[in-house]
């Protein structure tokens, strides 16, 4: 599998002079013991700590230095509670959208990068959703820090976080139509106007190839 054009555009509205790159695409799977570095210990602590595990985890994978969990959505906040608290990841560092329009049913990819200051380590949650029914469970209560990055998410990639204390667009107008940093949304065909000059969409503007 590969996306061709830059950001996964295929056939037309790609203005950036990239038109021919082509990214092969690869879906890891679990990744076996043993982990590496302190990544077996997370791994041993938080089923210790969590008897729930192997129903809540769906993937263990450690890449590129790594160490990422892929957790049942329902699951979410179960899962952050006892990293927080019994593992000591006492911050997470926000919350960023993924698009994969071609994983049917699990579309929309909520990651969520954790930090134990007391022990210098990470660990990534990993929590996946559909297009059609594009609800995660919101972390706010764990971690008051993700109020604003899961706002930033919702206005994006139209991700809904369940339990969010107010909800609303961060960057766009709150009756924007979309969310921009979706795959599917289009790369043009809006003017934008500054102060009296317009600027023209970018399939109007100088393809540079």
């Amino acid at each position: 599998m590969s996306n061709e054009g830059m950001f996964g555009v295929k056939g037309t509205g790609d203005t950036s002079g990239y038109g021919g790159l082509v990214r092969a695409v690869s879906n890891l799977g679990s990744t076996e013991r043993p982990y590496g570095g302190y990544f077996d210990q997370v791994a041993d602590d938080l089923e210790r700590a969590y008897p729930d595990f192997a129903d809540a985890i769906t993937r263990v994978v450690v890449d590129r230095g790594e160490l990422t969990l892929h957790v049942k959505k329902e699951r979410l906040v179960e899962v952050a509670k006892i990293l927080r608290d019994k593992l000591l990841f006492e911050m997470c560092m926000g919350v960023s959208g993924v698009h994969y329009p071609e994983r049917t049913g699990s579309e929309l990819v909520a990651l969520y990068p954790l930090l134990s200051m007391t022990k210098n380590q990470r660990v990534r949650l990993e929590v996946s959703t559909s297009e059609v029914d594009p609800h995660i469970p919101s972390l706010v209560e764990v971690y008051g820090g993700n109020n604003w990055h899961e706002r930033e998410t919702f206005d994006m990639f139209g991700i809904i976080f369940d339990g969010h204390p107010g909800l609303t667009r961060i960057l766009m107008p709150d009756d924007w139509d979309g969310h921009p940093q979706r795959k599917d949304y289009p790369l043009g065909g809006i003017a934008v106007e500054y102060k009296g000059a317009t600027t023209p969409a970018p399939q109007n503007r100088r393809s540079y190839k």
